[in-house]
């Protein structure tokens, strides 16, 4: 079997997470992903939050698999020849520079299109055009520019972002999408193209069901799956809602037994619609599938906070995983909290290649998320990620670099 990108050449000028997010899951797919670094340096994340002294960090080996590394200073002329060489040769081009940067280097969009009129130019910024569109941007940046800040977290409490890195990576899986529609929409135009991706429009995106509740909260005024709704307390603006669902299926997080010492002794519990009568019977009160304060999804909505500290008295008497067992017989939606410790050693998810644990020369063995995505065809094998450089003089050979051409470029600190 083939790989479904095989024979894609990507061209990733992308560092730290939301480019390389995208070019190592082009690369999972079969692509060619050529990572071009700063001679001495590279990626910034090589150095950053070592774990061991000199040697790659888990911050770049989990964001870099699958790709070929080669070094190459572009502010030199023959630098430059090395790159337009390259844009001739690849299909996509990826970067996660600051505004203009392809510009100050020579590469403007209509220069790369002189150069390859094929070529696709793929970007991840801070912000679209607009006010903001030169700022600089990280992930909690993204994270409260998008909405996902004002909306995370209680009510009685700040505004809190998440621990998903819904700015980086969220931005990185949605260039992905439009480099692969830009690819196929080729195969009928012949024409390259710009794809654009904002961190703030990927975190709006992953938002939406929120600005779909500030339309409803103008509206009615209210909004009664919030928890805020019992005692009808609603501003301006969509409100933090604690752990509701932000759907039409009421839940909330519950203690488990060992909640005091462990931090992560809790399940997440959903009261829905179709198994209230089991719900009911399980936790011991029956009189409530009659009761007419409790019988219907709509009288149950201001009493929901007393309806989830009935079930975590029940649920404080059995671990997080009894209590799963037991609901998932009465098909009640729950889910244990994973630690990542849980995740880790979890079985499953390695037999799926979730979790993979990988060999890397100066490291040795280290756990990284594998494939999110699973193609039946093309079935992903994870690579270590590469040292810096390492791929020079191999893709030098591949544009047509002599040896002795490829000497006098590493004499000059062309590469």
């Amino acid at each position: 079997m083939g790989k479904a990108l095989e024979g894609v050449r990507i061209l990733d000028f992308t560092h730290v997470q939301s480019g390389p997010t995208c070019t190592q899951l082009l690369a999972w797919f079969g692509a060619d992903v050529i990572k071009v670094e700063r001679a001495g340096e590279g990626d910034a994340t090589r150095g950053q939050l070592r774990d061991i002294a000199g040697v790659d960090s888990l911050y770049f080996t989990m964001l870099n698999h699958n790709k070929r590394s080669m070094t190459l200073d572009t502010k030199r002329p023959d630098g430059k020849k090395v790159l337009e060489t390259l844009i001739r040769q690849c299909d996509v081009l990826v970067e996660n520079f600051a505004p203009g940067a392809l510009d100050r280097m020579g590469f403007s969009w209509e220069r790369i299109q002189e150069l390859n009129p094929r070529m696709i130019v793929a970007s991840v910024k801070g912000f679209g055009p607009g006010p903001y569109e030169h700022c600089k941007v990280y992930e909690n940046v993204a994270q409260c520019t998008g909405g996902a800040a004002a909306t995370t977290g209680f009510d009685d409490g700040p505004p809190m972002v998440s621990g998903a890195q819904i700015g980086d990576s969220g931005s990185g899986l949605h260039l992905a999408l439009g480099i692969v529609t830009a690819l196929y929409q080729r195969n009928t135009t012949g024409r390259g193209q710009r794809v654009l991706t904002a961190m703030q429009d990927a975190v709006l995106n992953l938002c939406r069901v929120k600005l779909r509740d500030q339309q409803r909260l103008e509206r009615n005024g209210v909004m009664e799956e919030y928890p805020q709704f019992a005692e009808g307390r609603f501003g301006e603006s969509v409100p933090r809602a604690g752990n509701a669902s932000g759907g039409g299926q009421p839940g909330w997080i519950l203690k488990c037994k060992g909640w005091e010492s462990d931090p992560n002794a809790y399940i997440y519990f959903i009261a829905q619609a179709q198994v209230w009568p089991s719900v009911c019977k399980l936790i011991g009160r029956e009189e409530w599938i009659l009761d007419p304060d409790y019988a219907t999804p709509k009288a149950r909505l201001p009493r929901l906070m007393a309806i989830f500290a009935a079930v975590e008295e029940w649920s404080t008497t059995l671990t997080k995983f009894e209590a799963m067992d037991i609901l998932n017989k009465y098909d009640i939606p729950c889910g244990p909290i994973l630690s990542m410790k849980e995740i880790a050693e979890d079985p499953s998810l390695r037999a799926t290649g979730t979790i993979v644990e990988v060999d890397h020369p100066e490291r040795g063995s280290y756990l990284t998320v594998g494939n999110p995505i699973k193609l039946s065809d093309s079935p992903t094998e994870v690579r270590r990620s590469p040292l810096l450089g390492e791929h020079t003089d191999e893709l030098l050979s591949e544009l047509g670099y002599s040896p002795e051409q490829i000497a006098m470029l590493r004499e000059e600190r062309v590469i």
